[in-house]
């Protein structure tokens, strides 16, 4: 593929992740179009690339920019991701997540692109029968939030049977960390995530919860796989050559296949920080498996994708980093 002469469209990529997406593909050398309705986004994420303000849903809009900017791509990141909100509210989920995606699948279909790569989730998996997770590892959502996403994922062997549209999902573990850079980071309102919390917790906001200590884990919290969203970034590119070298569909697993725990996480925001972490011991929360990590083998061999910021504290650190440049998010810029 000419990337220098091709265009990307990144659906939610005013988000996190989308974000930082958008910051890989332009130092790849694409032409990036960021498509957001902000309603979760932030305009002064958009740095590497042109900005339509628009909703998934809107197909006319999302056609128009696929023509108007001559789109060879789409990489889907417009999606709400709260899991507790997806069980109290899912016909926002089911709206969003799945009308939204169908919209951009459709306007795709009608402008003959045929390259799609989805921002998809461990949590199509459900509750884990072995660990590591594979990628056929059986796939049972527990929650709307990973129903959702499975929904479009099972959708798409049919487009591409119907339309000849290739597509990867990306099945990914805890997404954590900042650009090393410091130019984007983590700006989540309500924040959800555990690092970002902790390092609430240590610059003066609440303390953090943690939700159980009984768990079948070496300290009784809960294990994770933290990758760091720069590494995601990066995966999203290699996902997207390696679909149109090969013209075939593909789904990864992206972890680094290292889990931490709670307290592990807790130590190295201490470590980092030099501060204490002020928490408290919850109840366990219903549905939090004791341990999700990936196994990534499947990325590593077909698409030569290997995490450079596997370690904990390094992850940690640019999370860090972006928190103490910025103390209230975009806010600052």
């Amino acid at each position: 593929m000419g990337a220098k002469s091709r265009a990307v469209l990144v659906t939610g990529g005013a988000g996190y992740i989308g974000s930082h997406a958008a910051k890989a593909l332009a130092r790849a050398g694409y032409r990036v179009v960021v498509y957001d309705n902000l309603v979760s986004g932030h305009r002064a994420a958009v740095r590497y690339g042109d900005f339509i303000e628009g909703d998934t849903a809107d197909v006319r809009a999302v056609r128009d920019a696929l023509r108007r900017h001559e789109i060879i791509a789409v990489m889907h990141f417009a999606a709400f991701l709260d899991v507790g909100e997806s069980v109290r509210d899912p016909i926002r989920y089911y709206r969003n997540n799945v009308v939204g995606a169908l919209g951009v699948l459709e306007a795709m279909v009608a402008e003959s692109v045929s390259s799609f790569v989805l921002s998809s989730t461990c949590a199509t998996y459900g509750e884990p029968i072995e660990t590591p997770i594979a990628e056929t590892h059986p796939q049972r959502p527990i929650n709307s939030y990973g129903e959702t996403k499975l929904a479009i994922e099972r959708a798409l062997p049919h487009f591409e049977r119907a339309h000849g549209l290739h597509s990867v999902a990306l099945r990914y573990f805890n997404a954590a960390g900042a650009d090393p850079d410091g130019e984007i980071g983590e700006d989540h309102s309500p924040e959800i995530h555990l690092i970002p919390r902790a390092l609430d917790a240590v610059d003066g906001g609440p303390g953090l919860q943690v939700f159980g200590d009984d768990y079948p884990t070496p300290d009784g919290t809960c294990l994770r796989d933290y990758v760091h969203v720069s590494d995601l970034a990066d995966a999203h590119v290699r996902a997207l050559e390696a679909m149109v070298d090969a013209g075939r569909s593909a789904a990864y697993n992206l972890g680094t296949g290292r889990p931490h725990s709670v307290r592990d996480v807790i130590g190295a925001v201490e470590n980092v920080t030099g501060r204490r972490v002020p928490w408290t011991l919850g109840s366990r929360r219903s549905g939090d498996p004791a341990a999700l990590y990936a196994a990534s083998h499947k990325a590593q061999a077909e698409m030569q994708w290997h995490p450079r910021f596997a370690d904990l504290e390094t992850i940690v650190r640019t999370a860090w980093e972006w928190r103490r440049t910025h103390p209230h998010g975009y806010g600052d810029t």
